[in-house]
């Protein structure tokens, strides 16, 4: 399924909405968004302000400050008078800025789909092999199960080896979809890694004459006692001991339930946060237009691997651009889907990309215990490039000196921004 999974479009719906209002009042859509924001119950004096419309109370909010950041780190206030003195002088070339912020919930709401297995096997020399029931297609899923192993064992990420998923190993596997691959699946690792810590701990005592209670693992060895022993010989006196080497981890996503017929539960388990400001140039008389500089701060909690999350972060994002300003769908008039692929219609290449593209990941933690207490950044980041087609409207409205209110329908192709400024030039003359 395509990243979001319905939530771009309801997302995509109600930001619009906000971007109207402003335009209605004649005031910055940020500050529209800021007043529609979640407020602290200590503020607000109710938890209705802190609560979702399917009545789930959010326990993790930072969504504020998100917001706080990007605003700050991308100079919003500075940029904003930037971009009007530039309109104010060129008579083609119109400037757009938008910042949006995102809120996303993570878990199945189908509640039997949030469990993860895995299945863990540790050989005589010390290496690792290790299999979960999730799909890695391009996005890191492997490279962040394998740290999450070693973390567990506390050995060398080399050590470990991902296979690649297979039922007759881990049967009864959910999706990886959800954003939710890296959550249920490394939980089942570190289940399956306790486990076998475990098992291996009378050894380690025995090995080190201590306590089993004092026994810990770090750094490809065994601690207790005031002394150590590597790993691999740990793992070697196990086999020699009769010692099983092999455990199957398993986890399910606790505390959510959701009822499809109230529409109401604790859908999601937690929360993702994130904002993006998109700044966009365009040209009046021939709609096309250009990406001049993107900011996004984004909630990860606490990274598993920071260099995949902003590979991520920052993919999600041009993927939502492309959605939002070049791919559209269109059929024939007996149901035939005439933009079949990439040689119908246009995607997002690397010149779309600016030279301006910052990505810092928020200084969080995810207060639930999950992998490193890590968060999702498979779906969520493809939001944020709504910033981008809000930005497109804001140049447009731009064009008739935002007299009036801008229709833009998505995608913003170079066709509608033309005819988009054209009707708002219109407007503005009769107004």
């Amino acid at each position: 399924a395509f990243r979001g999974f319905g939530g771009p479009q309801g997302m995509f719906g109600i930001e619009t909405v906000m971007d109207e209002i402003a335009a209605t009042l004649g005031k910055d859509s940020l500050d529209v968004r800021k007043i529609n924001l979640y407020q602290d119950p200590a503020i607000s004096g109710t938890p209705d302000t802190m609560t979702t419309q399917y009545n789930q109370l959010i326990e993790d909010w930072v969504g504020d400050k998100v917001i706080d950041q990007v605003e700050k780190e991308s100079n919003y206030s500075e940029r904003r008078k930037a971009v009007e003195a530039f309109n104010a002088k060129s008579k083609t070339r119109k400037r757009g800025l938008a910042l949006v912020p995102l809120k996303f919930g993570i878990s199945f709401t189908a509640t039997h789909l949030n469990q993860g297995g895995a299945l863990l096997v540790v050989y005589m020399d010390g290496s690792v092999s290790c299999n979960h029931g999730g799909t890695e297609m391009g996005q890191g899923l492997n490279t962040k199960m394998a740290q999450v192993c070693a973390d567990g064992l506390g050995i060398s990420v080399d050590k470990v080896r991902i296979t690649a998923t297979d039922s007759q190993k881990v049967p009864n596997a959910s999706a990886t979809s959800a954003s939710s691959g890296a959550d249920i699946n490394g939980a089942a690792i570190m289940n399956a890694t306790a486990q076998m810590r475990e098992r291996l701990k009378p050894v380690a005592a025995r090995m080190l004459g201590c306590s089993e209670a004092d026994i810990t693992f770090a750094n490809s060895e065994a601690h207790g006692g005031g002394k150590s022993v590597k790993w691999e010989d740990v793992t070697k006196q196990a086999w020699l001991d009769r010692v099983g080497l092999s455990v199957t981890g398993f986890y399910m996503t606790p505390e959510i339930k959701y009822d499809f017929t109230t529409l109401n539960g604790r859908a999601f388990y937690y929360y993702c946060y994130g904002a993006a400001v998109s700044e966009v140039e365009i040209n009046t008389r021939t709609g096309e237009w250009w990406l001049k500089a993107v900011d996004i701060v984004h909630d990860v909690g606490k990274s598993i691997n920071p260099a995949i999350d902003k590979g991520q972060i920052e993919g999600a994002f041009v993927q939502g651009m492309g959605w939002l300003t070049m791919e559209e769908c269109i059929w024939d008039k007996k149901g035939k889907l005439l933009t079949h692929g990439p040689s119908t219609y246009k995607i997002p290449v690397a010149g779309d990309i600016p030279q301006h593209f910052n990505v810092t990941l928020f200084d969080g933690y995810n207060s639930k215990p999950t992998p490193f207490n890590s968060k999702a950044t498979g779906e969520p980041p493809l939001m944020l490039g709504l910033s981008t087609f809000f930005a497109l409207r804001d140049a447009v409205a731009a064009s008739a000196e935002h007299k009036a209110v801008v229709h833009l329908d998505a995608p913003a192709t170079p066709e509608r921004i033309l005819m988009a400024c054209e009707k708002v030039k219109a407007q503005a003359v009769h107004a």
